[in-house]
Protein backbone atom coordinates (compact mmCIF):
# COMPACT_ATOMS: atom_id res chain seq x y z
CA UNK A 1 0.00 0.00 0.00
CA UNK A 2 2.88 2.32 0.89
CA UNK A 3 4.48 1.59 -2.49
CA UNK A 4 1.27 2.53 -4.31
CA UNK A 5 1.13 5.80 -2.38
CA UNK A 6 4.77 6.53 -3.19
CA UNK A 7 4.26 5.97 -6.95
CA UNK A 8 1.17 8.18 -7.05
CA UNK A 9 -1.06 5.34 -8.28
CA UNK A 10 -4.35 5.18 -6.29
CA UNK A 11 -5.14 1.92 -4.57
CA UNK A 12 -8.11 -0.29 -5.51
CA UNK A 13 -10.05 0.99 -2.48
CA UNK A 14 -9.36 4.60 -3.46
CA UNK A 15 -10.43 3.97 -7.04
CA UNK A 16 -13.70 2.38 -5.91
CA UNK A 17 -14.32 5.24 -3.51
CA UNK A 18 -13.70 7.78 -6.29
CA UNK A 19 -16.04 5.92 -8.65
CA UNK A 20 -18.74 5.79 -5.96
CA UNK A 21 -18.34 9.50 -5.29
CA UNK A 22 -18.85 10.27 -9.01
CA UNK A 23 -22.00 8.13 -9.10
CA UNK A 24 -23.39 9.88 -6.01
CA UNK A 25 -22.53 13.28 -7.50
CA UNK A 26 -24.38 12.47 -10.75
CA UNK A 27 -27.39 11.25 -8.80
CA UNK A 28 -27.39 14.43 -6.72
CA UNK A 29 -27.22 16.54 -9.89
CA UNK A 30 -30.15 14.61 -11.39
CA UNK A 31 -32.23 15.22 -8.25
CA UNK A 32 -31.41 18.94 -8.38
CA UNK A 33 -32.34 19.10 -12.09
CA UNK A 34 -35.65 17.33 -11.40
CA UNK A 35 -36.41 19.63 -8.43
CA UNK A 36 -35.54 22.84 -10.29
CA UNK A 37 -37.41 21.62 -13.37
CA UNK A 38 -40.60 20.98 -11.40
CA UNK A 39 -40.38 24.47 -9.87
CA UNK A 40 -39.82 26.17 -13.25
CA UNK A 41 -42.95 24.49 -14.63
CA UNK A 42 -45.07 26.42 -12.13
CA UNK A 43 -46.14 30.03 -12.84
CA UNK A 44 -44.01 32.50 -10.88
CA UNK A 45 -47.05 33.70 -8.89
CA UNK A 46 -47.74 30.16 -7.62
CA UNK A 47 -44.22 29.42 -6.34
CA UNK A 48 -43.67 29.23 -2.58
CA UNK A 49 -40.85 31.02 -0.76
CA UNK A 50 -39.01 27.73 -0.41
CA UNK A 51 -39.26 27.08 -4.14
CA UNK A 52 -38.05 30.59 -4.92
CA UNK A 53 -35.09 29.97 -2.61
CA UNK A 54 -34.30 26.73 -4.47
CA UNK A 55 -34.06 28.68 -7.75
CA UNK A 56 -31.76 31.24 -6.19
CA UNK A 57 -29.55 28.53 -4.71
CA UNK A 58 -29.21 26.66 -8.01
CA UNK A 59 -28.89 29.51 -10.53
CA UNK A 60 -26.53 27.54 -12.75
CA UNK A 61 -29.07 24.73 -13.08
CA UNK A 62 -31.83 27.24 -13.83
CA UNK A 63 -29.75 28.78 -16.64
CA UNK A 64 -28.96 25.34 -18.11
CA UNK A 65 -32.63 24.26 -18.08
CA UNK A 66 -33.68 27.54 -19.69
CA UNK A 67 -31.08 27.06 -22.45
CA UNK A 68 -32.36 23.54 -23.06
CA UNK A 69 -35.93 24.81 -23.35
CA UNK A 70 -34.85 27.44 -25.87
CA UNK A 71 -33.10 24.76 -27.94
CA UNK A 72 -36.23 22.56 -27.82
CA UNK A 73 -38.42 25.45 -28.94
CA UNK A 74 -36.07 26.26 -31.84
CA UNK A 75 -36.01 22.60 -32.90
CA UNK A 76 -39.79 22.42 -32.70
CA UNK A 77 -40.16 25.49 -34.93
CA UNK A 78 -37.74 23.99 -37.45
CA UNK A 79 -39.83 20.82 -37.62
CA UNK A 80 -43.09 22.68 -38.25
CA UNK A 81 -44.46 22.68 -41.79
CA UNK A 82 -45.09 26.15 -43.20
CA UNK A 83 -47.32 26.88 -46.21
CA UNK A 84 -47.11 30.06 -48.29
CA UNK A 85 -50.41 31.80 -49.08
CA UNK A 86 -51.77 31.16 -52.58
CA UNK A 87 -50.84 34.62 -53.94
CA UNK A 88 -47.38 34.52 -52.40
CA UNK A 89 -46.86 31.01 -53.78
CA UNK A 90 -47.70 32.10 -57.33
CA UNK A 91 -45.44 35.13 -57.01
CA UNK A 92 -42.52 33.00 -55.86
CA UNK A 93 -43.10 30.44 -58.63
CA UNK A 94 -42.96 33.23 -61.23
CA UNK A 95 -39.61 34.23 -59.75
CA UNK A 96 -38.45 30.61 -59.94
CA UNK A 97 -39.67 30.29 -63.53
CA UNK A 98 -37.60 33.31 -64.55
CA UNK A 99 -34.53 31.76 -62.93
CA UNK A 100 -35.10 28.44 -64.74
CA UNK A 101 -35.43 30.23 -68.09
CA UNK A 102 -32.26 32.21 -67.57
CA UNK A 103 -30.20 29.32 -66.17
CA UNK A 104 -27.39 28.05 -68.37
CA UNK A 105 -26.80 24.97 -66.26
CA UNK A 106 -29.68 24.01 -63.95
CA UNK A 107 -29.18 21.13 -61.52
CA UNK A 108 -31.96 19.68 -59.35
CA UNK A 109 -31.42 18.05 -55.95
CA UNK A 110 -34.33 15.90 -54.78
CA UNK A 111 -35.29 14.26 -51.48
CA UNK A 112 -38.04 12.14 -49.96
CA UNK A 113 -40.51 15.05 -50.12
CA UNK A 114 -41.09 14.52 -53.86
CA UNK A 115 -42.24 10.94 -53.25
CA UNK A 116 -44.73 11.49 -50.43
CA UNK A 117 -47.47 11.93 -53.05
CA UNK A 118 -46.68 8.33 -54.06
CA UNK A 119 -47.46 7.24 -50.46
CA UNK A 120 -43.78 6.79 -49.62
CA UNK A 121 -43.04 8.36 -46.22
CA UNK A 122 -40.35 11.00 -45.89
CA UNK A 123 -37.78 11.08 -43.09
CA UNK A 124 -38.06 14.33 -41.16
CA UNK A 125 -41.67 15.42 -41.76
CA UNK A 126 -44.27 15.25 -38.94
CA UNK A 127 -44.89 11.58 -39.80
CA UNK A 128 -41.43 10.88 -41.23
CA UNK A 129 -39.38 7.76 -40.52
CA UNK A 130 -36.75 9.49 -38.36
CA UNK A 131 -39.39 11.62 -36.59
CA UNK A 132 -41.48 8.62 -35.55
CA UNK A 133 -38.46 6.55 -34.49
CA UNK A 134 -37.16 9.45 -32.43
CA UNK A 135 -40.49 9.55 -30.59
CA UNK A 136 -40.31 5.81 -29.98
CA UNK A 137 -43.18 5.03 -32.36
CA UNK A 138 -43.32 2.26 -34.93
CA UNK A 139 -43.09 2.88 -38.68
CA UNK A 140 -46.23 2.19 -40.69
CA UNK A 141 -45.67 -0.53 -43.27
CA UNK A 142 -46.15 0.07 -46.98
CA UNK A 143 -45.35 -1.80 -50.19
CA UNK A 144 -43.00 0.56 -51.97
CA UNK A 145 -43.10 -1.43 -55.21
CA UNK A 146 -46.66 -0.16 -55.70
CA UNK A 147 -45.46 3.46 -55.83
CA UNK A 148 -45.43 5.24 -59.17
CA UNK A 149 -43.66 8.43 -60.32
CA UNK A 150 -45.42 11.55 -59.04
CA UNK A 151 -46.23 14.76 -60.88
CA UNK A 152 -42.92 16.20 -59.66
CA UNK A 153 -40.99 13.25 -61.12
CA UNK A 154 -42.69 13.76 -64.47
CA UNK A 155 -42.08 17.53 -64.36
CA UNK A 156 -38.37 16.98 -63.70
CA UNK A 157 -38.23 14.59 -66.64
CA UNK A 158 -39.92 17.18 -68.91
CA UNK A 159 -37.49 19.90 -67.81
CA UNK A 160 -34.71 17.60 -68.93
CA UNK A 161 -36.49 16.79 -72.18
CA UNK A 162 -36.94 20.52 -72.90
CA UNK A 163 -33.19 20.99 -72.27
CA UNK A 164 -33.81 23.30 -69.32
CA UNK A 165 -32.29 20.85 -66.85
CA UNK A 166 -28.81 19.33 -67.02
CA UNK A 167 -28.64 16.87 -64.14
CA UNK A 168 -30.62 15.42 -61.21
CA UNK A 169 -29.00 14.48 -57.91
CA UNK A 170 -31.34 12.39 -55.75
CA UNK A 171 -31.15 11.01 -52.22
CA UNK A 172 -34.08 8.69 -52.89
CA UNK A 173 -33.76 4.92 -53.21
CA UNK A 174 -37.24 4.38 -54.67
CA UNK A 175 -36.15 4.34 -58.32
CA UNK A 176 -38.99 6.66 -59.36
CA UNK A 177 -36.73 9.07 -61.28
CA UNK A 178 -35.53 6.18 -63.43
CA UNK A 179 -39.09 4.94 -63.90
CA UNK A 180 -40.29 8.40 -64.96
CA UNK A 181 -38.07 8.16 -68.04
CA UNK A 182 -35.20 10.36 -66.89
CA UNK A 183 -32.01 9.32 -68.75
CA UNK A 184 -29.59 7.44 -66.52
CA UNK A 185 -26.59 9.56 -67.54
CA UNK A 186 -28.47 12.62 -66.26
CA UNK A 187 -29.19 11.03 -62.88
CA UNK A 188 -27.16 10.45 -59.71
CA UNK A 189 -28.89 8.26 -57.13
CA UNK A 190 -26.48 8.95 -54.27
CA UNK A 191 -28.05 6.49 -51.87
CA UNK A 192 -28.75 3.70 -54.36
CA UNK A 193 -31.76 2.19 -56.08
CA UNK A 194 -34.03 -0.45 -54.55
CA UNK A 195 -34.50 -2.18 -57.94
CA UNK A 196 -30.79 -2.63 -58.71
CA UNK A 197 -28.38 -5.30 -57.49
CA UNK A 198 -24.80 -5.65 -58.70
CA UNK A 199 -21.87 -8.04 -58.91
CA UNK A 200 -18.76 -6.27 -57.62
CA UNK A 201 -16.56 -9.27 -58.48
CA UNK A 202 -17.00 -8.63 -62.20
CA UNK A 203 -14.93 -5.91 -63.85
CA UNK A 204 -16.57 -3.65 -64.76
CA UNK A 205 -19.28 -4.10 -62.11
CA UNK A 206 -22.17 -6.04 -63.63
CA UNK A 207 -25.61 -4.57 -62.99
CA UNK A 208 -28.97 -6.34 -62.65
CA UNK A 209 -32.12 -4.21 -62.77
CA UNK A 210 -35.08 -6.10 -61.28
CA UNK A 211 -38.85 -5.62 -61.25
CA UNK A 212 -39.00 -5.98 -57.46
CA UNK A 213 -37.38 -4.48 -54.37
CA UNK A 214 -34.07 -6.33 -53.98
CA UNK A 215 -33.47 -5.15 -50.37
CA UNK A 216 -35.61 -7.79 -48.68
CA UNK A 217 -32.65 -9.55 -47.00
CA UNK A 218 -30.29 -6.59 -46.73
CA UNK A 219 -29.64 -4.05 -43.99
CA UNK A 220 -26.89 -1.87 -42.53
CA UNK A 221 -23.47 -3.38 -43.48
CA UNK A 222 -25.29 -6.47 -44.83
CA UNK A 223 -25.80 -6.01 -48.55
CA UNK A 224 -25.86 -9.50 -50.06
CA UNK A 225 -29.22 -10.28 -51.67
CA UNK A 226 -28.88 -14.08 -51.89
CA UNK A 227 -28.86 -14.22 -55.68
CA UNK A 228 -25.76 -14.87 -57.81
CA UNK A 229 -24.12 -13.37 -60.86
CA UNK A 230 -24.96 -15.24 -64.06
CA UNK A 231 -21.48 -14.44 -65.39
CA UNK A 232 -19.06 -15.33 -62.55
CA UNK A 233 -21.30 -16.95 -59.93
CA UNK A 234 -20.43 -14.47 -57.15
CA UNK A 235 -23.16 -13.31 -54.77
CA UNK A 236 -24.98 -10.13 -55.74
CA UNK A 237 -25.33 -7.13 -53.43
CA UNK A 238 -27.81 -4.26 -53.29
CA UNK A 239 -26.80 -0.67 -54.08
CA UNK A 240 -28.30 1.01 -50.99
CA UNK A 241 -26.15 3.39 -48.95
CA UNK A 242 -27.51 3.22 -45.41
CA UNK A 243 -27.31 5.92 -42.75
CA UNK A 244 -23.70 5.85 -41.53
CA UNK A 245 -22.26 4.15 -44.64
CA UNK A 246 -20.12 5.52 -47.48
CA UNK A 247 -21.17 4.70 -51.03
CA UNK A 248 -18.41 3.47 -53.34
CA UNK A 249 -20.29 2.07 -56.34
CA UNK A 250 -19.91 3.97 -59.61
CA UNK A 251 -23.53 3.27 -60.60
CA UNK A 252 -26.28 4.04 -59.82
CA UNK A 253 -24.67 6.49 -57.36
CA UNK A 254 -22.87 8.37 -60.16
CA UNK A 255 -20.93 10.66 -57.82
CA UNK A 256 -18.76 11.76 -60.73
CA UNK A 257 -21.79 13.05 -62.63
CA UNK A 258 -23.11 14.80 -59.52
CA UNK A 259 -19.81 16.56 -58.77
CA UNK A 260 -19.31 17.64 -62.39
CA UNK A 261 -22.87 18.97 -62.59
CA UNK A 262 -22.46 20.93 -59.35
CA UNK A 263 -19.15 22.39 -60.55
CA UNK A 264 -20.72 23.85 -63.71
CA UNK A 265 -24.15 24.73 -62.23
CA UNK A 266 -25.32 28.32 -62.11
CA UNK A 267 -28.70 27.44 -60.53
CA UNK A 268 -29.50 24.67 -58.06
CA UNK A 269 -33.13 23.79 -57.34
CA UNK A 270 -33.74 21.70 -54.21
CA UNK A 271 -37.04 19.82 -54.13
CA UNK A 272 -38.43 18.09 -51.04
CA UNK A 273 -35.18 17.67 -49.14
CA UNK A 274 -34.25 18.83 -45.64
CA UNK A 275 -30.64 19.13 -46.90
CA UNK A 276 -29.38 17.85 -43.54
CA UNK A 277 -27.51 15.08 -45.34
CA UNK A 278 -26.75 16.79 -48.64
CA UNK A 279 -25.23 19.79 -46.86
CA UNK A 280 -22.38 17.51 -45.71
CA UNK A 281 -21.30 16.82 -49.30
CA UNK A 282 -19.04 19.83 -49.95
CA UNK A 283 -18.56 18.92 -53.62
CA UNK A 284 -22.27 19.62 -54.26
CA UNK A 285 -22.11 23.21 -53.04
CA UNK A 286 -18.94 24.59 -54.71
CA UNK A 287 -17.62 25.71 -51.31
CA UNK A 288 -14.16 26.14 -52.85
CA UNK A 289 -15.50 29.07 -54.90
CA UNK A 290 -16.06 32.64 -53.67
CA UNK A 291 -19.65 33.16 -52.47
CA UNK A 292 -20.38 35.47 -55.41
CA UNK A 293 -19.45 32.75 -57.92
CA UNK A 294 -21.41 29.91 -56.38
CA UNK A 295 -24.67 28.78 -58.05
CA UNK A 296 -27.88 30.51 -56.98
CA UNK A 297 -29.92 28.32 -54.67
CA UNK A 298 -33.71 27.84 -54.84
CA UNK A 299 -35.41 25.64 -52.21
CA UNK A 300 -38.88 24.08 -52.23
CA UNK A 301 -39.64 22.49 -48.86
CA UNK A 302 -42.28 22.77 -46.15
CA UNK A 303 -39.78 22.70 -43.28
CA UNK A 304 -36.68 24.67 -42.37
CA UNK A 305 -33.42 23.64 -44.03
CA UNK A 306 -29.85 24.57 -43.02
CA UNK A 307 -29.41 26.29 -46.40
CA UNK A 308 -32.42 28.63 -46.12
CA UNK A 309 -30.34 31.69 -45.24
CA UNK A 310 -28.13 31.14 -48.30
CA UNK A 311 -31.04 30.65 -50.72
CA UNK A 312 -32.03 33.23 -53.32
CA UNK A 313 -35.60 32.01 -52.79
CA UNK A 314 -37.34 29.66 -50.35
CA UNK A 315 -40.77 28.36 -51.38
CA UNK A 316 -42.89 26.83 -48.61
CA UNK A 317 -45.18 24.48 -50.47
CA UNK A 318 -45.75 20.90 -51.58
CA UNK A 319 -43.52 19.88 -54.47
CA UNK A 320 -46.39 18.78 -56.72
CA UNK A 321 -48.21 22.11 -56.20
CA UNK A 322 -45.09 24.16 -56.91
CA UNK A 323 -44.03 22.13 -59.96
CA UNK A 324 -47.54 22.26 -61.43
CA UNK A 325 -47.48 26.07 -61.25
CA UNK A 326 -43.91 26.18 -62.56
CA UNK A 327 -44.74 24.13 -65.65
CA UNK A 328 -47.72 26.41 -66.31
CA UNK A 329 -45.41 29.44 -66.15
CA UNK A 330 -42.98 27.70 -68.51
CA UNK A 331 -45.86 26.64 -70.78
CA UNK A 332 -44.75 23.00 -70.75
CA UNK A 333 -47.28 20.17 -70.98
CA UNK A 334 -46.60 17.38 -68.52
CA UNK A 335 -47.80 13.87 -69.44
CA UNK A 336 -48.95 11.57 -66.68
CA UNK A 337 -47.00 8.45 -65.80
CA UNK A 338 -47.68 5.64 -68.29
CA UNK A 339 -46.75 2.21 -66.95
CA UNK A 340 -46.63 0.78 -70.47
CA UNK A 341 -43.70 3.14 -71.20
CA UNK A 342 -41.88 2.55 -67.91
CA UNK A 343 -38.15 2.08 -68.78
CA UNK A 344 -37.74 -0.44 -65.96
CA UNK A 345 -39.33 -3.13 -68.14
CA UNK A 346 -36.74 -2.75 -70.89
CA UNK A 347 -33.85 -2.48 -68.42
CA UNK A 348 -34.90 -5.41 -66.20
CA UNK A 349 -32.91 -8.64 -66.20
CA UNK A 350 -35.20 -11.67 -65.69
CA UNK A 351 -34.47 -14.08 -62.86
CA UNK A 352 -33.08 -17.49 -63.67
CA UNK A 353 -35.39 -20.44 -63.08
CA UNK A 354 -33.68 -21.39 -59.81
CA UNK A 355 -34.03 -17.78 -58.53
CA UNK A 356 -37.77 -17.36 -59.07
CA UNK A 357 -38.49 -18.09 -55.40
CA UNK A 358 -35.55 -16.05 -54.08
CA UNK A 359 -37.79 -13.19 -52.94
CA UNK A 360 -41.32 -12.53 -51.67
CA UNK A 361 -41.66 -8.93 -52.81
CA UNK A 362 -44.38 -7.88 -55.22
CA UNK A 363 -43.24 -7.68 -58.83
CA UNK A 364 -43.98 -4.64 -60.99
CA UNK A 365 -46.14 -5.93 -63.81
CA UNK A 366 -47.22 -4.43 -67.09
CA UNK A 367 -50.87 -3.42 -67.09
CA UNK A 368 -51.95 -6.30 -69.36
CA UNK A 369 -50.10 -8.86 -67.20
CA UNK A 370 -51.37 -7.26 -64.00
CA UNK A 371 -54.99 -7.60 -65.07
CA UNK A 372 -54.49 -11.33 -65.74
CA UNK A 373 -52.93 -11.88 -62.32
CA UNK A 374 -55.53 -10.02 -60.21
CA UNK A 375 -57.69 -13.07 -59.58
CA UNK A 376 -54.72 -15.37 -58.90
CA UNK A 377 -52.93 -13.19 -56.34
CA UNK A 378 -55.74 -12.28 -53.95
CA UNK A 379 -54.52 -14.31 -50.99
CA UNK A 380 -50.87 -13.48 -51.62
CA UNK A 381 -51.64 -9.74 -51.79
CA UNK A 382 -53.09 -9.86 -48.28
CA UNK A 383 -49.87 -11.41 -47.01
CA UNK A 384 -47.49 -9.01 -48.75
CA UNK A 385 -49.17 -5.65 -48.11
CA UNK A 386 -47.15 -5.09 -44.92
CA UNK A 387 -43.82 -4.81 -46.73
CA UNK A 388 -41.40 -1.92 -46.54
CA UNK A 389 -38.08 -1.06 -48.16
CA UNK A 390 -35.03 -2.64 -46.63
CA UNK A 391 -33.36 0.73 -46.04
CA UNK A 392 -36.20 2.40 -44.06
CA UNK A 393 -34.99 3.11 -40.53
CA UNK A 394 -31.77 1.14 -41.03
CA UNK A 395 -28.86 2.63 -39.10
CA UNK A 396 -31.03 5.04 -37.11
CA UNK A 397 -30.66 3.15 -33.83
CA UNK A 398 -26.91 2.87 -34.29
CA UNK A 399 -26.63 6.60 -34.91
CA UNK A 400 -28.64 7.34 -31.78
CA UNK A 401 -26.45 5.03 -29.68
CA UNK A 402 -23.29 6.76 -30.90
CA UNK A 403 -24.69 10.16 -29.94
CA UNK A 404 -25.63 8.92 -26.48
CA UNK A 405 -22.14 7.48 -25.94
CA UNK A 406 -20.57 10.81 -26.88
CA UNK A 407 -22.85 12.66 -24.45
CA UNK A 408 -22.08 10.22 -21.62
CA UNK A 409 -18.37 10.54 -22.31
Amino acid sequence: MEEEADTGVPSRVERKALQKAKILQRETERKIFRLVGSVLKKPESERSEEEAAVLLLHRGTVEELCKRQVRRNVLKRKQEEVFDEADELRSKVRWLAAAVKQAKHLVVYTGAGISTAASIPDYRGPNGVWTLLQKGRSISSSDLSKAEPTLTHMCVRMLRKEKLLQHVVSQNCDGLHLRSGLPRHALSELHGNMFIEVCTSCSPVKEYVRLFDVTERTSLHRHMTGRRCSHCGSELRDTIVHFGERGTLEQPLNWKGAAEAAETADVILCLGTSLKVLKKYACLWCMNKPASKRPKLYIVNLQWTPKDDLAALKINGKCDDVMRLLMEELNIQVPGYDRAKDPVFSLAVPLRQEEVDSHTREVIARLDVQEDCVTDSGEQAEETTAVQGGWFGRGYGKGRRKKKKKKDA
